[in-house]
């Protein structure tokens, strides 16, 4: 597959999660985001064509990648119980997101919060992760993830583990600022069409919700509330 642009490339090259069969960039091109790639890639001994620009245009499919593109393969995912990072992991479970744009923010923004570890289910993505990459900034390559095939007995091991269980639902639901985030968790947040399923919402030791300013009834979307929950642990384990 390819995918685009200084960010992805950099990702990919840094965080060894897929194979990096080939890098092309535009033969013009002279900036130290370059160089930087290019010394990279004869660290890792992957090879590195130098092409003029309309070559690069023919292999890209969009028209943002800056004239450096890269064939690799599909990223590798890992075991549930590499998730469980320090003493007090932080796992979450997105279920019901399809759009990949989506997906991808959500990354980005449980990386940047200090996500341990991402579960999904298991499914094929390889169509779409040059997009989860790029509208990731690169988080897909760097955060921990596992796909699982039984996403409910997931979150049972977790929990058997001593992570407390809280999802992004409003019925019988605290203010998410009341929660305690401090503790070892895992965080459920389901696509704002069809929310967590009835099988994965039974596993929730206690539900979440995030107030408003007004009389607004429309959930947020997934990558909103994951950034607001995500950096609300963030900052009750900052303290």
């Amino acid at each position: 597959m390819i995918i685009e642009g200084d960010i992805s490339v950099k990702a990919a090259l840094k965080y060894n999660q897929r194979k990096v069969n080939v890098i092309i960039a535009d033969e013009k091109r002279h900036d130290k985001g370059l160089h930087y790639v290019l010394k990279v890639a004869e660290e890792k001994k992957v090879p590195v064509e130098l092409v003029n620009r309309k070559r690069v245009d023919e292999l890209a499919t969009g028209k943002t990648h800056g004239g450096l593109i890269a064939d690799v393969e599909e990223r590798r995912f890992q075991k549930l119980e590499d998730c469980l990072q320090g003493n007090t992991p932080f796992v979450s479970v997105v279920e019901g997101v399809e759009d990949p744009f989506n997906l991808g923010y959500i990354i980005r923004a449980l990386y940047a919060s200090g996500c341990t570890g991402l579960i999904l289910k298991k499914r094929e993505w390889k169509n779409v992760e040059p997009i989860i990459l790029k509208s990731s900034a690169g988080a897909y390559d760097a955060l921990t993830i596992h796909q699982s095939e039984d996403i409910p007995l997931a979150i049972r091991r977790l929990k058997e583990d001593g992570l407390y269980c809280y999802a992004a639902m409003r019925k019988d639901a605290m203010i998410y600022t009341d929660a305690n985030f401090t503790q070892p968790i895992v965080l459920l947040i389901g696509g704002e069409i069809r929310g967590l399923s009835s099988k994965v919402l039974k596993e929730s030791d206690q539900n979440i919700f995030i107030p408003y300013a007004n009389d607004f009834h429309n959930a947020l979307n997934a990558a909103g509330a994951s950034a607001v929950l995500g950096f609300e642990i963030l900052r009750q384990r900052s303290k």
